[in-house]
């Protein structure tokens, strides 16, 4: 179901939040994904990859617009 869902916020380039264990929050669209990590692509920043072991959450941004 994970990946389903992955694909789908990708495919969309769905804006999302992601927040870390330790609080920190990233804002972005989910470019890539593996086993492991996912790539978050934001604009105006630099691109990051995140390990999936150091997400608590990912959320759609509502009234955020989709690209």
């Amino acid at each position: 179901m994970e990946s389903s869902y992955l694909k789908a916020l990708g495919e969309k380039q769905t804006q999302v939040s992601v927040k870390l264990l330790c609080g920190e929050i990233f804002r972005g669209w989910i470019e890539y994904y593996d086993t492991g990590m996912v790539r978050l692509t934001r604009e105006g920043e630099p691109n990051l990859f995140i390990f999936k072991h150091e997400i608590m959450y990912i959320a759609e941004d509502a009234g955020r617009r989709a690209r």
